[in-house]
């Protein structure tokens, strides 16, 4: 079975039961953000702290835009859905070749994307959002620092995810120490000019 690993949930980022409602959204939302403002004004913040609480709030804003719109938060479950069936299913082609290199071709594409749309973008476009500007103190400033600390973000999922998935298994090169230290031998004796 496909791990949700790295596939970000942001029902769970708000703690929410699966049957929600946007009622219950808003609520958890807005205890959740102002419990984490209350803790960054009480730590004293460095660059690895401020870069943490950065990714943290753009997480909580990014679940509060996305789950509080029905659409758009079934298109996110959809699209979440879909691309674990996809790694599931590259899975169970791994040892089939060409199969296997369709799988892959088609997981990687789609998770790019997913990553792209819901762990940047999304991301960004909540921090314009007028309530959740209200509720974060989100501004201009915020988001210059944070895009940068998103990409990272997404590029660290997109290579957890690959590390557990069936090609990442790497042999190992078989290198001839002798045959190598006598081709060098060899350049630098002048031998093979």
């Amino acid at each position: 079975m496909a791990s949700d690993s790295g596939y970000v949930d942001y029902v769970a980022v708000l703690g929410l039961d699966p049957e929600f409602k946007p009622a219950d959204v808003r609520r958890v939302y807005r205890k959740k953000i102002k419990d984490l403002l209350i803790e960054i004004s009480q730590v004293q913040v460095t660059e690895e702290r401020r870069n943490r609480f950065l990714l943290a709030i753009a997480q909580l804003n990014a679940a509060f835009y996305i789950l509080r719109d029905k659409e758009r938060c079934d298109k996110y479950l959809a699209d979440r859905a879909h691309v674990m069936q996809l790694e599931e299913d590259w899975r169970a082609q791994a040892d089939k070749t060409e199969a296997s290199d369709r799988y892959r071709r088609q997981f990687d594409q789609t998770l790019r994307d997913f990553l792209s749309v819901y762990m940047e973008e999304l991301m960004l476009e909540a921090g314009r959002d007028p309530e959740c500007v209200e509720n974060s103190n989100w501004d201009a400033a915020h988001e210059r620092h944070a895009s940068s600390v998103l990409r990272r973000y997404r590029q660290q999922l997109f290579h957890k995810i690959h590390e557990r998935l069936p090609f990442y298994d790497i042999t190992q090169p078989s290198v001839d120490w002798e045959e190598r230290s006598r081709f060098i031998a060899g350049i630098l004796s002048g031998e093979d000019r």
